[in-house]
């Protein structure tokens, strides 16, 4: 109820609140002239166009002009918009960049990016840019800031190097963004990150403190007459696939694969985007990053399927990190899924809609009957930047009754959640929260079925302070979800605060104390942590944090502390045990970077638990790029577990010969598992939005070094408009 009222009590700051960078303008008038697409500013189109310029810090200050000067010219035809951005160099020196890949990692590369918001609403948006070696960037903006890099959509762009400078120069289709007819003012903002000065710039202002993406700072395009109609907005994506694996662990021959399948993309309106899948497959996706599991509850490995990631954030975003009544890998994954279609996008300025619908195949093999999946969601805009939104989720197996299976695994008829939540930002961004409730209903389970959240957080340039609590009943049941713990009430106060001294290698630090607390729904403690922490952030982008723990539980469930089923530990049992801890980045400019972190302490039964981490990094700029990464846990118990360790070690190489034909190889031996694993793909994006994709991959057994299983894809996709 606090937490409630605090909420309340922030709102009048909202309701009159002005946009933060209104005055900045920038004007985009129909071009003049025919644009060619190659990275030289000599068409009189970009003569005659207005100019952004006078870029302002972010990092490692937020308080003057940029150094390195950036300038910026926008125009439009009848069906594209054309963006031509003029880098000149802080230094002399080569550029710094990981790869040619597409979609990099922002902070690890000198680059510039465009953050564009067509509502206005500055919550939604979307983001295009590259780096200095021409490699690109694609995302949707959603929750205010943050970027969705698994959409992918046809545009073109080039990138031409001079000595002084480097230019950006790029073309975006009206079909390719979403926006409502009629509107005249888009959000606007861009961004500038360059490694040799270390400095971060945005062209209207935005506080150290948040990114360069916050939309809540973004200025204002505005057009001379309202952007033209895109017209009919059909696309057509057909793949088709061959394939060969064979188990050798199971003595079986060779089975031979040969898929087809087909998406489409259809504009319903300007803003309203319908997606429809038949057989889809999702083979080219890079494999889950392994980890050593240590915990005891169900482990969270993100999603990387891109028809469940587009467009996807009001169905995803919904809920909290470990209160999630929608997780998209639970539908599909080791199951056909048969087709879906997903209507996303918004239907004015203050309302959003999202909805999908999956339908999976039976799988005799598991017993598993054919099931259906809906989720629904609706968002509507309050005040300056809140939202308040529902979800509805429905599971339903179909032609299946549990009561007749007797030989094999039995599954719910049905599962429904019902959700609402309230997500607050102010327009300065300063206060942010969420008030979530949600309520499930499954066959044979009622009451304690609820759960209810909510945070409040304060971010400002020296201070964080955040405040959430949690609590899931008993009986909550998110079959479609990723809720791995119920029954419990958390508390979970947070509190950062930041020094910046004028001169010295440092650029920041300070201290932090986090306390988590969990009490069963009698409220009986049953797990409580306290973290002290305090972190360096170097002028030269590297960081130090050092960190001590003092961690106290009491088991719900037997729990093996190992996970290697030799024994479990008693439910009731308590274990207390204090931890210290180092995590070390390296600067991101070194064509050389490494990262290490290690902690040791106590553990379960009075044991100890060392673990060391780390990865190293060496780029033969653009081209090349290997990385090695390493974990090692060493576990000393009473028996019958005894000492364990484990090893987990992933080198990894990616090889971009261009920014359209990409190798990527990936080895992972994980010693808790028993496994060797081995991933090769090749990319070839023969023209935007198509690819052939060839993977390849291996799994071994260890020791003797034997092969488990193997396969081979081949897959060829193909981006038609109609």
């Amino acid at each position: 109820m606090r937490i409630i009222l605090c909420l309340l009590s922030v709102l009048p700051m909202m309701v009159m609140a002005q946009k933060k960078n209104e005055p900045f303008q920038l004007h985009i008038h129909r071009a003049s002239s025919p644009v060619k697409i190659d990275g030289v500013m000599d068409e009189q189109a970009w003569q005659d166009a207005e100019m952004a310029t006078d870029f302002h810090m972010i990092l490692p200050m937020d308080t003057s002009y940029a150094k390195v000067r950036t300038d910026v010219r926008m125009t439009y035809d009848d069906q594209h918009i054309y963006l031509l951005v003029v880098n000149y160099n802080g230094v002399p020196g080569p550029y710094m960049v990981e790869s040619l890949r597409r979609d990099f990692a922002f902070l690890k590369n000198d680059n510039f990016l465009l953050f564009m918001d067509p509502f206005d609403d500055q919550t939604n948006g979307y983001s295009f840019g590259a780096n200095a070696a021409g490699a690109q960037w694609d995302g949707i903006m959603y929750d205010g800031g943050k970027v969705d890099l698994s959409w992918d959509n046809k545009w073109s762009s080039v990138v031409k190097n001079y000595p002084d400078k480097w230019i950006f120069e790029a073309v975006i289709p009206f079909k390719t963004i979403r926006y409502k007819k009629g509107i005249s003012k888009w959000g606007i903002n861009f961004g500038r990150n360059d490694l040799k000065t270390t400095e971060k710039s945005s062209w209207a202002p935005v506080p150290r403190q948040f990114p360069s993406a916050s939309l809540a700072y973004t200025g204002v395009l505005v057009w001379d007459v309202p952007p033209p109609d895109p017209g009919p907005n059909i696309s057509v994506i057909p793949y088709l696939l061959g394939g060969v694996n064979k188990d050798y662990q199971a003595g079986k021959p060779e089975k031979y694969r040969g898929d087809a399948g087909v998406d489409a993309k259809i504009a319903v309106t300007s803003s309203l985007n319908l997606d429809l899948t038949i057989n889809p497959d999702f083979s080219q996706v890079d494999v889950d990053k392994q980890v050593t599991n240590l915990d005891r509850f169900e482990l969270f490995f993100p999603e990387k399927r891109q028809f469940f990631l587009e467009n996807g954030d009001q169905f995803t975003n919904f809920g909290y990190t470990n209160i999630r009544p929608f997780f998209s890998r639970r539908i599909g994954l080791g199951v056909p899924i048969l087709f879906g279609a997903r209507l996303s996008g918004k239907l004015n300025r203050n309302w959003r809609l999202g909805l999908m619908n999956m339908q999976t195949d039976a799988e005799s093999s598991l017993g598993l009957p054919s099931q259906n999946f809906t989720v629904a969601a609706l968002q509507r805009r309050v005040f300056a930047r809140s939202n308040v939104g529902l979800l509805f989720i429905n599971k339903e197996s179909l032609n299946y009754n549990p009561d007749k299976i007797t030989d094999k695994p039995v599954y719910s008829r049905y599962n429904r959640n019902f959700g609402m939540e309230y997500n607050l930002a102010s327009s300065n961004n300063f206060w942010t929260g969420k008030a979530l409730l949600l309520k499930s209903a499954s066959p044979g389970k009622s009451g304690h079925d609820w759960v209810h959240a909510a945070n409040l957080q304060y971010t400002s340039r020296t201070w964080n302070i955040s405040w959430q609590h949690e609590y899931v009943g008993r009986n909550y049941n998110a079959e479609v979800g990723y809720v791995p713990r119920q029954g419990y009430i958390k508390l979970l106060p947070q509190i950062t605060h930041l020094f910046f001294p004028k001169t010295g290698a440092v650029l920041s630090h300070g201290p932090q104390v986090q306390l988590t607390n969990f009490y069963d729904e009698h409220m009986n403690r049953t797990d409580n942590e306290l973290l002290l922490s305090y972190g360096i952030i170097f002028r030269k982008r590297n960081t130090l944090t050092i960190w001590s723990t003092n961690s106290y539980v009491r088991l719900l469930q037997p729990f093996d502390p190992t996970n290697t089923g030799k024994d479990s530990l008693a439910t009731g049992t308590k274990h207390s045990w204090n931890t210290v801890g180092v995590d070390y980045v390296s600067k991101p400019q070194s064509l050389f970077t490494y990262s290490f972190s290690g902690r040791y302490g106590g553990y379960y039964a009075d044991g100890t638990r060392l673990t060391l981490g780390g990865e190293l990094g060496y780029r033969f700029q653009p081209y090349v790029s290997i990385a090695m990464s390493t974990t090692y846990n060493d576990i000393r118990l009473p028996q019958p577990w005894g000492r364990n360790a484990f090893l987990l070690v992933g080198p990894r190489l990616d090889v971009t010969m261009t920014n359209t034909l990409f190798f990527t190889g990936f080895m992972q031996y994980n010693e808790q598992l028993k496994n060797m694993n081995l991933n090769t793909r090749f990319q070839w994006r023969y023209r935007p939005a198509s690819d052939l994709f060839v993977v390849y991959t291996d799994n071994y057994l260890p020791a003797p070094l034997a092969i488990k299983t193997r396969a081979l894809v081949i897959k060829l996709v193909y981006w038609l408009n109609i």
